[in-house]
């Protein structure tokens, strides 16, 4: 029996990989997944090379080819120069208390909103789905006014709130689509048993919706990393900049010097890579998890 499924299997393997083979379609796709690959990474793979060379062989040398001697000390004069050291602090206080606490609220949010029956859950959900469709750019004047009027320009507080108010309905409505394909049995059940709404919510949702948190939290993570425009507007003293509004400023005084200016833009850029590095294995199933119509 063990020899005959053996046999099964491997006859049906030979079948898929002659299939794959033969498909011309199946090769084309491939062909143009790998065309796209090398069109994204290119640029990333100029940028970490440029890093690496010294402002000689920046103009003697290509662009796309590797340092023929590594220029290491354009990161520490990077880091330096730019005093890269606050900016990155301010970036890591920011992105460390906005995230988690913008995904617990949403959690939250979109539990209640999915499973507590309330009069007022479907006007509730539309005013969350509403938030979803404003650009923040056309509120960034009224924003400015508001955290001004609270004393709150400059601060950590009055950049995590609007990033948090911002980015809360987004999160909302993907959870939620994803709790309503939860059987509601299972809520059911433990409601009869006398558990707590945020009991069922702790020991049976959470668990359940870490793939998709998992991939909201790279999403997040990465938008809050590489914010600009909110934060040029409500954080006005430099010692309170974030890593791009230090690049930015970066670029400004040192646009010349190529090997600090890329060297910089790898320090920025790197920890949102290794963030999704980490979590990448649950960013596809997560999305598609969240993406069902309750």
């Amino acid at each position: 029996m063990t020899a005959v499924q053996t046999d099964s299997t491997v006859a049906q393997a030979h079948a898929e990989t002659s299939t794959l083979k033969r498909d011309p379609v199946l090769i084309a796709l491939w062909i143009a997944l790998v065309l796209v690959a090398l069109i994204w990474v290119a640029p990333f793979v100029f940028i970490v090379f440029t890093s690496l060379k010294t402002p000689a062989a920046v103009t003697s040398t290509g662009a796309f080819m590797p340092p023929t001697e590594l220029a290491y000390d354009n990161y520490s004069g990077a880091w330096s120069r730019g005093n890269f050291a606050s900016s990155f602090f301010n970036s890591v206080i920011i992105t460390v208390i906005k995230v988690p606490l913008g995904l617990a609220l949403s959690a939250m949010a979109a539990y209640a909103l999915a499973k507590i029956k309330l009069k007022v859950t479907k006007a509730l959900l539309l005013v969350v789905v509403f938030g979803t469709m404003i650009p923040f750019q056309v509120m960034l004047a009224p924003l400015f006014t508001l955290v001004n009027s609270f004393g709150l320009i400059d601060t950590y507080p009055g950049v995590i709130l609007p990033y948090i108010a911002f980015g809360v309905p987004y999160q909302v409505f993907i959870l939620h689509g994803f709790f309503k394909a939860i059987p509601k049995e299972l809520s059911e059940a433990a409601l009869i048993d006398g558990a707590t709404h945020f009991t069922i919510f702790r020991r049976i949702f959470l668990p359940v919706c870490l793939p998709v948190l998992a991939a909201l939290l790279i999403l997040d993570f990465v938008s809050t990393w590489n914010e600009f425009a909110m934060a040029l507007v409500l954080l006005q003293d430099q010692h309170m900049w974030t890593l791009p509004l230090g690049l930015m400023s970066f670029q400004g005084q040192f646009s010349s010097n190529y090997g600090q200016l890329n060297a910089a833009i790898v320090m920025t850029v790197l920890p949102a890579t290794i963030v999704y590095l980490m979590f990448q294995r649950y960013f596809v199933s997560g999305l598609t998890s969240g993406a069902v119509k309750g």
